[in-house]
């Protein structure tokens, strides 16, 4: 079952606990507004890196901060939950900051994830797990699935 963190402390123990275990932690990040096919396989693809995954979600305050007013849709609660429910997914961790620099830093992952259309320079946290010997990998995302292209979709439909 997948657990929803809030605490850098309780995720910073979980990260000692699995490295002690010999897990390799993937961790990965998004606002996971409108879950879909690309999300789906996204993480799917992430976990294949490792044997933990644990997913870093803005909060609904970080949402609002990077794509404006009317964003989320959906409650950092619900979209938690909804990520939880996935059998790729491990631990849900929210936060509140534009970037996820804070939960790298406490999880110390192995592998960080994020889609090819960051460039590695631009991944936020990439240096810091590449100074502890860890790796980044950009996956290549499904065509034409994105949440913002739903709601625009939504919105010509109504």
């Amino acid at each position: 079952m997948t657990r929803i963190l809030r605490s850098y402390r309780t995720l910073s123990k979980l990260g000692e606990r699995l490295r002690r275990q010999g897990k390799r932690i993937v961790f990965t990040n998004g606002c996971f507004d409108i879950l879909h096919a690309g999300h789906v396989a996204y993480l799917n693809r992430a976990r294949a890196y490792g044997s933990v995954l644990v997913v870093g979600l803005n909060s609904d305050r970080s949402v609002r901060s990077i794509k404006g007013r009317g964003r989320p849709l959906n409650s950092e609660l619900d979209r938690a939950r909804v990520l939880s429910a996935l059998a790729s997914v491990d631990y849900v961790a929210i936060f509140d900051e534009e970037t996820p620099v804070k939960l790298i830093r406490a999880i110390r992952p192995h592998v960080l994830v994020k889609g090819a259309d960051w460039s590695k320079q631009k991944i936020a946290g990439g240096k810091d797990v590449l100074s502890w010997g860890g790796e980044i990998k950009r996956v290549r995302l499904l065509k034409g699935r994105s949440t913002s292209r739903l709601i625009q979709k939504a919105r010509r439909a109504s």
